[in-house]
């Protein structure tokens, strides 16, 4: 029996990993990542709003869009599955449809949706930046008839509802809460809820600054502030120090982490130590958003490229 989506669960615990003895600072994880097996960390957080919504206006598809290798599609097909919705994924990448067979045996992230039952749609990469547009998205209710619409990653004003949920009460003596960004729904949510005391602080997995204008649109608080040393060249990209780093913290803490967002973060967190970025006496907590199930795909890439693996002991 599967296990259901308990969204009247508000609290995860937080794990005091490091002590920085040089500064006498401390490091605590939120464990995000706890709260589902397939529908983890702020994916289960932008998902509890939106599903409510989708059944409040009596909708029975979810529609939503993600890559190759997305946590969101992996998540939404789950949810999905568990709450008795239809699903289907637009994924990037007409070329992954030419032959199914063969990018399910090799792609874990979209043979798990697939045996969710969600529908995958290949789409050209020009196809794919179209998500966004009014037309594209009526043409595909022509096509298909009413859904609920998820975009891309999940983040939209319910997304973020849920995601303030991630503090607290707590949580408010935390001097510093830091979170990875992907489309700056979590942070968002994360910032709305923070005290004003508080510093929040996102770390990027994409190059560029376009973030901050996304994140100043979804809120109106100014106690934040993006770190852009950490992204590793850009989004699923990543480095031997990266994987030796996360390999190393596993083994420490018996934690695992994911290569794409938190991995990056809890690096970029003791780096910034190492540089005295934080005051003494500190205490920073940091969101592990979940993402556990990309580290398959990404072996698979690796391995193409011989590089080191991620260890995949203990909890994935």
């Amino acid at each position: 029996m599967r296990e259901p989506l308990n969204f009247s669960l508000k609290n995860s615990p937080n794990e005091l990993i490091w002590k920085f003895e040089s500064s006498n600072s401390s490091l605590f994880l939120k464990r995000e990542d706890l709260l589902h097996p397939e529908v983890s960390g702020n994916k289960f957080r932008k998902l509890k709003y939106n599903l409510q919504e989708a059944k409040n206006q009596k909708k029975r598809l979810l529609l939503t869009f993600g890559g190759a290798f997305s946590n969101h599609i992996s998540a939404v097909a789950a949810a999905g599955k568990i709450t008795g919705f239809k699903t289907i994924g637009i994924i990037r990448g007409e070329e992954l449809g030419k032959n199914l067979e063969s990018t399910l045996r090799e792609n874990p992230t979209l043979r798990f949706a697939a045996s969710q039952g969600m529908e995958l749609w290949f789409v050209s990469r020009d196809e794919y930046r179209q998500k966004d547009q009014a037309y594209y998205i009526e043409n595909l209710k022509h096509q298909l008839g009413e859904f609920y619409l998820l975009p891309e990653g999940g983040t939209n004003a319910l997304a973020i509802k849920g995601c303030q949920e991630i503090l607290s009460e707590s949580d408010k003596d935390f001097d510093f809460i830091c979170c990875s960004v992907g489309t700056g729904g979590t942070i968002s949510g994360i910032i709305d809820s923070a005290e004003a005391s508080q510093k929040v602080l996102g770390f990027p997995a994409l190059k560029g600054d376009f973030l901050r204008s996304d994140i100043s649109g979804f809120t109106s608080k100014t106690n934040w502030e993006l770190i852009k040393d950490y992204h590793f060249g850009g989004y699923a990209k990543i480095s031997s120090e990266l994987i030796t780093f996360i390999n190393e913290f596993q083994q420490k803490t018996n934690i695992a982490l994911d290569p794409v967002y938190t991995g990056k973060m809890i690096f970029g967190i003791f780096d910034m130590m190492e540089r005295s970025a934080f005051p003494e006496n500190s205490r920073i907590l940091a969101i592990h958003t979940g993402g556990l199930q990309g580290i398959a795909g990404m072996n698979k890439v690796l391995s193409k490229k011989n590089l080191p693996l991620i260890d995949v002991r203990n909890e994935i």
